[in-house]
């Protein structure tokens, strides 16, 4: 469980149970199941833990290791049971990942909560993780950890779902076309949302227009009765309601501040760690504060509103919880770093990037506050899988990037940009991260506010981990101001 917790007055399954939902055969002496789990190294005692067999590795190697661990029970394969170490409990199934999703598709049959389910082509994490907060406050909520969105991390944390759960939040990711139908087959969302759609993976698509088509799927699995959350102010809004009422949905609610909105912005005031706003959701007036900077976080604040009064929840509530957000790893968590002249602050948005994400990370760092003589640093990394038109998509960030005094790149696609800079606010290009590292930690000085971001193969994350080893603050949290 993430977040607001069911009461844990029973076990998550009994060996039995999931014995049932999976059509495995039992053996040996299973204890009482709390967890689920794919992978020894967070596994905790009382966890079943399911041997998926992967692209690199075989979870039947660790089936010993899970034991010694402290598992209550090891799914395993039929064929490879006899294989298993002595005196482990086992539930030998006929594939493991089929058996992990029909855990999966168990644990939804058998509650009553009201199910959300999140896509989008920026956003997902941090609006589900704002869902959570936003459910939690009015009941038991249970959410996909970090970004499980796949086919193993959906299944995965549909099994881990309390059936005593008030709410459930999923996300649900894609990079190809078909990806999210079956996803959302096992999800059943009574609210689905969908928080953007750019031309994020454009290189598996022939257009956005085919894009916004794949995350349109998650409308194929919603209950009946059920609703869509949309952008309104997305280019794409038409396009996706026409699949929502294609798929039967009637109840469709656009979110943004286009005046047509039911979930609208009023007013805004964007500060430097998070922001103020004013709403009307559906007809209701909301005040609220939410712990993130960012326009676009505010904007999806009103997908997470509307979806939380469709589902039930407490509007005063939800809305008070937002408070609260934080920045999940790689997306806005902020580091001090000891450098030269006093304290820098590292905005860390590694996690990954594409055009949309890249342009509301600068117009977060163009709105932080430097300290003394600090300078706003944009360091930037390859934004991937945008095809034929990634050197252009790249050049294209040129205004954006005003938002900072200095920008650094690394990567042949940055390149383009780098070019598109005048030289004065030209720090350094390098031709990956790596090389990249040391051209800015000796440009660093007290003050500085420097933004890290890239796709994930381009390797930023490592450079960010990097600065923050170079420069250790401690507990210091606020940039200091140089001395003049």
């Amino acid at each position: 469980m993430v977040g607001a917790t069911a009461a844990a007055s029973s076990p998550l399954w009994t060996p039995t149970d999931l014995a049932g939902a999976t059509g495995g055969t039992l053996s040996g002496a299973a204890g009482a199941i709390g967890g689920v789990s794919i992978d020894t190294r967070t596994l905790q005692p009382g966890d079943v833990f399911f041997a998926i067999r992967g692209e690199n590795s075989d979870g039947h190697a660790y089936v010993r290791t899970a034991a010694d661990r402290g598992a209550a029970l090891c799914v395993v394969e039929r064929a490879r049971a006899a294989e298993m170490p002595e005196g482990v409990a086992l539930l030998a199934v006929d594939d493991v990942l089929l058996a992990l999703e029909a855990a999966g598709r168990a644990a939804r049959a058998r509650t009553a909560a009201r199910i959300v389910g999140v896509t989008g082509s920026v956003g997902k994490t941090t609006t589900k993780e704002a869902l959570l907060l936003a459910l939690g406050a009015d009941g038991p909520t249970h959410a996909s950890a970090a970004s499980y969105n796949n086919h193993w991390g959906v299944p995965l944390s549909l099994a881990r779902m309390p059936a005593s759960s008030a709410y459930g939040v999923f996300e649900l990711g894609m990079n190809h076309p078909g990806e999210i139908t079956p996803l959302v087959a096992m999800v059943r969302p009574h609210v689905a949302v969908v928080t953007t759609v750019e031309p994020v993976h454009i290189a598996q698509f022939d257009s956005v227009e085919a894009i916004a088509d794949a995350k349109a799927e998650i409308f194929t699995g919603v209950e009946p009765g059920g609703a869509a959350v949309l952008n309104r102010d997305n280019p794409h809004f038409e396009r996706l309601a026409a699949a929502a009422r294609a798929a039967g949905i009637a109840n469709i609610i656009g979110f943004g501040e286009a005046a047509e909105a039911q979930a609208r912005l009023v007013c805004v005031k964007l500060q430097a760690q998070s922001s103020t706003a004013t709403a009307d959701i559906m007809g209701e007036t909301v005040s609220f504060k939410i712990g993130l900077p960012g326009r676009h976080i505010v904007q999806n604040a009103l997908a997470v509103l509307a979806a939380a009064k469709l589902a039930g929840a407490d509007l005063a509530l939800a809305a008070l919880a937002l408070s609260s957000l934080g920045p999940p790893p790689g997306r806005g968590v902020r580091t001090p770093l000891a450098v030269k002249g006093g304290l820098a602050t590292l905005i860390d948005e590694t996690y990954n990037a594409n055009p949309a994400s890249m342009r509301a990370a600068l117009a977060v760092l163009g709105t932080t506050p430097v300290a003394g003589r600090g300078r706003r640093l944009a360091v930037l990394g390859d934004m991937l899988e945008l095809g034929a038109a990634g050197e252009a998509m790249h050049r294209d960030l040129a205004p954006a990037a005003d938002a900072a005094d200095l920008v650094f790149c690394a990567g042949p696609l940055m390149r383009a940009l780098w070019e598109a800079l005048p030289e004065n606010r030209r720090g350094a290009w390098a031709p990956d991260a790596q090389a990249l590292l040391p051209l800015v930690a000796e440009r660093l000085r007290g003050g500085d506010v420097l933004m890290v971001k890239g796709s994930n193969g381009s390797r930023m994350g490592p450079l960010a981990r990097g600065l923050a080893e170079r420069f250790p603050a401690g507990a210091l949290a606020e940039p200091a101001e140089s001395p003049e």
